[in-house]
């Protein structure tokens, strides 16, 4: 099965929380059956990308990466790359490339959230991300270490990242929080 129509079947059979993460799930979708290219960075005008949250053993944080590109505290992600057989895995290896931690495990069984926004990898085209967007758990003790595509990594209290003035932050904060509180 090809990353595409892996990416294809997981947004089919996600479950979206509410009639806007409905919505933007077609639009992802829509654009997959429309452009055979959509995984990949070279695909415009969007591509989807995954991103993961990846929350402490305790459930109590999260680790941001200080992105060096748009200079926000972010979850880690990126582009899919052709080693990737799923989003999940896309979002695995590019939480533990750009976090450090190692062991990371899935939380929930499909992504958390969706999100569209400008594309920081193509600066004034009107690119877009089309965001899949995972939970995850560290292992006890994990400590987060900087790569060389962040300025740097921490754990934030998920409670203040739920309250956070980023929408999108918040948005998945209080997803992972959901998620948490149901398991």
């Amino acid at each position: 099965m090809s990353l595409r129509d892996a990416a294809q079947a997981t947004l089919r059979a996600w479950t979206a929380p509410d009639a806007a993460q409905a919505a933007l799930r077609q639009e992802f979708l829509d654009y997959l059956d429309t452009h055979p290219d959509g995984m990949w960075r070279e695909s415009s005008p969007a591509h989807l990308t995954a991103s993961a949250l990846a929350v402490d053993d305790a459930g109590m944080a999260a680790a941001l990466v200080l992105h060096r590109k748009v200079r926000r505290w972010l979850q880690p992600g990126g582009h899919c790359e052709a080693g990737d057989a799923t989003l999940r895995d896309a979002a695995l290896r590019e939480a533990t490339e750009e976090t450090g931690l190692l062991g990371l495990t899935p939380i929930g069984d499909g992504p958390a959230d969706l999100d569209r926004h400008p594309a920081p990898c193509r600066p004034g085209r009107g690119d877009q991300h089309f965001d899949v967007r995972f939970l995850f758990r560290a292992v006890p003790g994990a400590q987060p270490t900087v790569s060389e595509e962040s300025l740097d990594v921490r754990w934030f209290p998920l409670s203040e990242l739920a309250a956070s003035d980023d929408a999108s932050i918040a948005r998945l904060a209080r997803r992972a929080l959901d998620h948490i509180g149901s398991t």
